[in-house]
């Protein structure tokens, strides 16, 4: 009799085991990432290289890595025709490894329209901005409105996430949207020591539709993590906003803000908000070469072929056909792409 209950409670445990186990493997918050790394490079279509790429240059201090044409393949990889030309130029940060910017001027006797004309905050699709941190935010400011940038707002003094900082939104030709942090106190992180005039970028931004279905998008398709999950939020009492919010409304606008992330770290970070009371248009089926604006993103994962196939087990409906061509700097490379809800382009690449 003793045997047998012991017996009955070494199954029990058992079972009990494997359920946790089962369970947790199957918990969205332990979904397998596609990627362990940040994202390589952000892609931005542009109508004129020099001008687009002068702000990060002369002012940010960047440096070029490659400036040519675009391979046939590459532009048969974005859908156009024979039709189409391109040349580009990729700038980096000069330390960085990663969180490159690709510029790019396609160029036919077809018209490029804008992505996200005017550029609302609270217009959804595509992506709206790239993150950087920034020193000497004063002077930043002066030399880009010299150099033809303009900004959402004047400098603003905001408090977030425990830090004190000084953001902007500068708004440049071709609608690039940079998102200028200077942090006031604490210290920067380690990962930004020797910051001179302009960090890399660590973080991309969309505004969407529904930041929950964002959201599970990238932790249950993609296996990110969550970084931050912000709840809906109003200011107490009217102010200027980084985003752009109308003063009048700064005190009875609610928005929520959701950032995730491929790995823990300070870089390659996915940043979605949703206007909860704003109503804007919708421009996700105009985010595709060659118009201009923030094209894409790329990560680089271990094998493509896994990539794509943890992708289609968990959102089988999606056409991810893997496509090969030549990027420098990185040489032949197989790279699939697919959609945000708000259609923004993420791309995998080995």
């Amino acid at each position: 009799m003793k045997s047998l209950l012991m017996l009955s409670i070494s199954l029990i445990f058992f079972f009990f085991l494997g359920f946790c186990k089962f369970s947790l493997a199957n918990s969205p918050t332990e979904t397998f990432s596609v990627t362990k790394r940040p994202w390589q490079e952000v892609v931005i279509s542009v109508s004129n290289l020099e001008r687009a790429s002068d702000f990060f240059i002369k002012i940010g201090k960047y440096v070029v890595l490659h400036e040519g044409e675009v391979s046939k393949e590459a532009l048969k990889y974005y859908g156009l025709s024979n039709d189409f030309k391109a040349h580009e130029m990729l700038i980096k940060e000069r330390d960085s490894l990663h969180g490159f910017i690709r510029l790019i001027n396609f160029t036919s006797k077809y018209k490029k329209m804008p992505m996200r004309p005017g550029a609302r905050a609270w217009d959804t699709g595509c992506f709206f901005s790239v993150m950087l941190r920034m020193k000497g935010m004063d002077q930043i400011y002066k030399d880009a409105i010299n150099l033809g940038w303009w900004t959402e707002t004047p400098i603003i003094n905001y408090s977030a996430f425990g830090s004190n900082l000084k953001i902007i939104i500068f708004k440049g030709p071709d609608g690039i949207q940079v998102s200028g942090y200077e942090r006031l106190s604490p210290p920067l992180p380690v990962e930004f020591d020797g910051l001179e005039v302009f960090s890399q970028p660590f973080n991309i931004m969309q505004t969407v539709k529904d930041a929950e279905v964002t959201k599970r998008f990238y932790m249950d398709t993609l296996g990110f993590k969550l970084w931050y999950d912000g709840k809906p939020f109003v200011g107490k009492q009217k102010a200027l906003h980084p985003l752009g919010i109308p003063f009048s409304l700064t005190n009875s606008t609610r928005y929520k803000a959701k950032i995730l992330f491929p790995m823990k770290g300070e870089f390659g970070r996915v940043e979605m908000v949703e206007f909860m009371d704003l109503e804007g248009l919708d421009y996700s089926k105009s985010c595709d070469a060659p118009n201009l604006g923030l094209l894409s993103i790329k990560f680089p994962v271990k094998d493509i072929i896994r990539a794509r196939k943890t992708i289609l087990n968990r959102t089988p409906d999606l056409n991810l056909d893997i496509k090969s061509i030549n990027v420098v700097p990185y040489g032949d490379i197989q790279i699939i792409s697919l959609k945000t809800p708000d259609g923004a382009n993420i791309e995998f690449y080995k």
